[in-house]
């Protein structure tokens, strides 16, 4: 059952040593500051948690995986300041996902659009169903994915990135995003993605967990700098933000 609150819900269940992180919004699962930011705080308590080995994260219901960021609040920005922490929203989740000291398998039901891309590219291992197509739309009203680039670059290489934001009105599929390793399997339905979700952490969470902390370290290899590159890229969309293109871009897009 999808939330209603304004703000969206988070919870978090652990069993077995394994933590399943669950987010909704009644916005197609998008995320307000609010929401980016407790989640960012729930991955770094579960990077300190022992009783906790491997994380899934999941979204609400069964129609859109994430729709990316607010667009109320994308609106509603007014000044440099408050652009850069609205885009440093998916910046901090996305550092927090970076430095986790346990694996964080993604479960991917449905679409993903621009941050909810960048959410399943900072996993460390993406499971879907056929329904996941992705988009990164961000060129269209003006700005773009600055911010998630090098979580996307880093699993789908350049040319899926650049093929990504570049055709930024154009839905790709979920066996497209397999093909180019954001997904690391597809299944025609939620019943057969979340045996294999379950199977998968089942199995991590038996192994010894010093060898699956030394294992996320060496996926994580040359991403120390992120701290400071996602913050500058924030600081990009800012400003782009604030753009006469973009406030008439968003205004239509409104409307």
């Amino acid at each position: 059952m999808n939330t209603t609150r304004k703000n969206g819900s988070l919870s978090t269940k652990i069993d077995q040593k394994i933590a399943t992180v669950e987010f909704g919004h009644p916005a197609s699962n998008s995320f307000p500051s609010e929401l980016l930011e407790r989640l960012t705080k729930e991955f770094y308590a579960l990077s300190k948690n022992e009783a906790v080995a491997v994380i899934i994260l999941k979204s609400e219901g069964n129609g859109t995986f994430c729709a990316g960021a607010s667009f109320d609040e994308l609106i509603a920005i007014q000044n440099l300041e408050e652009g850069a922490r609205f885009f440093a929203g998916f910046a901090n989740v996305i550092n927090a996902m970076r430095t986790c000291t346990k694996l964080i398998i993604g479960r991917v039901h449905g679409k993903a659009v621009g941050g909810g891309v960048g959410l399943a590219a900072a996993c460390d291992y993406v499971l879907a169903t056929d329904k996941a197509a992705i988009k990164l739309s961000e060129l269209t009203i003006g700005i773009g994915p600055f911010v998630i680039a090098p979580a996307v670059e880093r699993k789908m290489g350049l040319s899926g990135f650049s093929e990504l934001a570049l055709n930024a009105t154009a839905w790709k599929n979920a066996y497209w995003a397999k093909e180019k390793g954001l997904f690391a399997g597809v299944f025609e339905s939620v019943t057969e993605l979340d045996t294999e979700v379950a199977s998968l952490s089942e199995k991590l969470a038996s192994y010894n967990p010093d060898a699956l902390i030394e294992m996320k370290k060496i996926l994580w290899k040359d991403t120390s700098n992120w701290k400071t590159l996602l913050e500058e890229r924030a600081a990009i969309s800012g400003q782009l933000v604030l753009s006469l293109f973009t406030k008439n871009a968003l205004a239509k897009f409104k409307k």
